[in-house]
């Protein structure tokens, strides 16, 4: 009998011990709930007015304005050459000169043919006037004239192709001739290329063709020179859009004045569509969830959530072309961990936003 009572008791210390935790555990958590959150740290921005500009980017070649590979049309042995690599020329500089005494000898024996082809023409024409020759004679004697003026001109044409020039200002490539090289006639001498600007292809695809006119600024980056900007200007659009890549092919002139750029070389192109003033904010204090964009806007200690219409981006800031005004101050750091209504601490930090910095691949 004693045993049941024992067992009796036990049950009840062990209920009466359950009622005293669960009181406490009430009385811990109500103590907890009346206290109140303590404000979170936030750094703030105010947005800005910027220049924005709503560009297409693509990769394309360079070619040279102008370029061709220096040929001889006739053939002979070299006397006299310049054509150093790298070099830049004039239009007209003799750039190779052949041995021409041949031609020479030529022109002199046509130049005697000439003159004594006009001597019988004149002696005709002055028998003629008594009938002294038919007109048949003066006729084919006129003839001979224009046959031999035409057999001058063509030596003429001989002998300065043993000249070469450079057809216009350029710069030269390499080249194998030597001074006393025997050259025949299509042997190439050289490439001349004109590079004081370069044309640019590349493609802008087919949903910005409205928006696409000639005399927009092109940018062009070249991975040989990171940190150089080349600039330029659309002079023409393609006639065509090309049906697997739906593209349109365009041309750019870069500016290379100073000689940095070649031919065949890669370029990535910047084409600038549009330019305007608009308002702009730190990328890092947009907050995305789902198909909604909203910033958090500090307002008399509290973080108030603010939707907003994102327009062009660019490193490090994005334009806000509704939902913002000058006098907003959007939340930059802290964001993340607050919500609508609660109570924030602003607080001044230079290094709340970090310093961009652009990272370029290099492929090949």
């Amino acid at each position: 009998m004693w045993k049941q009572w024992l067992v009796a008791l036990g049950f009840v210390v062990v209920a009466a011990g359950a009622a005293v935790g669960y009181l406490n555990l009430g009385s811990g958590e109500q103590a907890q709930s009346g206290r109140e959150r303590p404000p979170s740290a936030v750094n703030t921005r105010l947005p800005e007015r910027d220049t924005v500009r709503d560009v297409v980017k693509s990769v394309g070649n360079l070619e040279a304005l102008n370029s061709v590979e220096v040929t001889s049309e006739v053939s002979g042995r070299v006397v006299s050459l310049q054509l150093q690599s790298g070099a830049r020329v004039e239009q007209g500089t003799v750039l190779l000169q052949l041995d021409d005494r041949q031609a020479r000898a030529d022109l002199q024996v046509i130049e005697s043919q000439l003159a004594d082809a006009r001597r019988q023409f004149q002696r005709a024409q002055q028998l003629r006037s008594n009938s002294s020759v038919s007109q048949a004679e003066v006729d084919a004697l006129r003839t001979a004239v224009s046959v031999a003026e035409a057999q001058r001109e063509a030596a003429r044409v001989r002998l300065e192709n043993h000249r070469i020039e450079a057809p216009f200002a350029g710069v030269l490539g390499l080249s194998d001739i030597d001074i006393g090289a025997y050259v025949s006639a299509g042997t190439p001498i050289a490439t001349l290329d004109a590079t004081d600007r370069m044309e640019l292809n590349f493609a802008v695809p087919e949903r910005f063709l409205g928006a696409v006119s000639l005399g927009q600024s092109v940018a062009g980056l070249s991975p040989a020179y990171p940190e150089d900007r080349f600039t330029g200007e659309l002079v023409e659009l393609g006639t065509r859009i090309n049906p697997l890549s739906r593209t349109l092919l365009v041309r750019a002139l870069i500016d290379n004045s100073d000689g940095k750029l070649r031919p065949g070389q890669f370029m990535s192109a910047t084409l600038t569509l549009r330019e305007r003033v608009a308002l702009v904010i730190p990328e890092q204090a947009v907050m995305i969830r789902g198909d909604e964009q909203y910033v958090f806007v500090a307002e008399d200690g509290v973080a108030r959530r603010t939707p907003v219409t994102l327009g062009s981006r660019m490193p490090g800031r994005v334009e806000v072309s509704e939902g913002l005004t000058l006098e907003d101050a959007v939340i930059v750091t802290g964001q993340d961990r607050i919500s609508n209504g609660d109570r924030i601490r602003v607080q001044d930090a230079d290094n709340a936003i970090p310093e961009n910095r652009f990272v370029q691949s290099m492929e090949s």
